[in-house]
C-alpha cells in the first residue's frame, strides 16, 4: 500500500506521464506522419517531454487545485 503523503506525487507521476504520451504523439504524428520507425520518434519525443512535464505538474497541480477552489461553490453547509 502506498503511504498517503505519497498519493500527490504518484499522481504527478502518473498524470504527467500520460499526458505527455498523448501530447507527445499527437504532436510527432502531425509533424512526422506515420512512417517507419513512428514509435522510436515518438519515444525520442515523449522522454524529455515527460522529464519536463512531472516536476511542473508538481509545482502547477496545487495552483490549479486553488483556482478550481476559488471558482467552485461549496455545498450548503460546507466550509471552504
Amino acid at each position: 500500500m502506498i503511504p498517503a503523503r505519497l498519493i500527490p506525487i504518484i499522481f504527478g507521476l502518473v498524470l504527467s506521464c500520460l499526458m505527455s504520451l498523448l501530447v507527445s504523439g499527437v504532436s510527432a504524428l502531425r509533424s512526422a506522419g506515420l512512417v517507419d520507425g513512428f514509435f522510436g520518434v515518438w519515444m525520442g519525443a515523449w522522454l524529455p517531454s515527460w522529464i519536463i512535464a512531472f516536476p511542473v505538474v508538481l509545482v502547477v497541480a496545487p495552483l490549479a487545485r486553488r483556482i478550481v477552489s476559488n471558482l467552485a461553490k461549496p455545498a450548503e453547509g460546507q466550509k471552504r
